[in-house]
């Protein structure tokens, strides 16, 4: 009964971190979107961690950061599925 109620509760916290890679996931592309249409004249700002201040950054640069968090984001997601099929297959 006991292992019961222990599994079911890692299920419950697999699926919220899941479910949080997957909303991590998709407010990245939009980011991506959004900075990989803006015009070239534009002013892209950076805010600071834990802050409310922004820094004027280059938007290339910024794209470029933001691809990488989201492929790492993505790679990591892939990870987690991976290992909890094998799990599953176990």
């Amino acid at each position: 009964m006991l292992t019961t109620r222990i599994i079911i509760s890692c299920l419950v916290l697999i699926i919220k971190f899941k479910c949080t890679f997957v909303f991590q996931i998709k407010e990245q592309k939009v980011v991506v979107d959004e900075l990989s249409n803006l015009k070239k004249n534009r002013k892209v700002y950076k805010q600071q961690p834990n802050s409310n201040i922004f820094f004027l950054a280059d938007r290339t640069e910024m794209l470029s950061q933001c691809k990488n968090t989201l492929d790492e984001l993505k790679k990591a997601h892939l990870e987690l599925e991976n290992s909890e099929k094998a799990k599953i297959k176990k």
